[in-house]
């Protein structure tokens, strides 16, 4: 597995656990900025970066982060074929993988601990798409999409 990691600098102390944590279990990262803590940079940028990687497939899954989580995901949702979840706890975070089979990950490291953020990394990284229903769900998601993008 290989995901990409990116963040503004209210989420750059939280991206560098992630990455530590990641690289610990043997899954690679590819780090896509921002790389300097102390100057404010826009989220947009980031987010955008990583959803272009994971629709490229220069990596299989995107993590991101903000201050909240919420203008980042905003960010990569923007770009045709992500589904971007913001979540605070491990059972949204193994639903948006399960029954909404989202690509990305967004977390707020103003709202979050380093262990539960962990805890939802871990919890995401390690749940299937279940398929079935659900497909037909993220299908009609995708045409929604195909109605917007002309």
């Amino acid at each position: 597995m290989k995901i990409g990691l990116g963040c503004d600098h209210g989420g750059y102390n939280l991206k560098l656990e992630i990455k530590k944590y990641l690289e610990s279990k043997g899954i690679e990262c590819v780090d896509y900025g921002t790389n300097n803590s102390e100057e404010s940079v826009d989220y947009p940028i980031y987010g955008q970066k990583v959803a272009e990687a994971v629709i490229a497939k220069e990596v299989d899954y995107g993590i991101v982060c903000c201050g909240t989580g919420i203008g980042i995901s905003l960010a990569a949702n923007k770009v045709p074929g992500i589904r971007c979840a913001v979540v605070s706890d491990t059972f949204s975070a193994k639903m948006s993988k399960a029954h909404n089979n989202a690509n990305m990950l967004s977390l707020g490291e103003r709202v979050l601990g380093r262990g539960l953020a962990l805890e939802i990394v871990e919890a995401w990284i390690n749940t299937e798409f279940e398929g079935d229903r659900h497909q037909r769900r993220v299908n009609l998601l995708s045409e929604i999409e195909k109605q917007y993008n002309k």
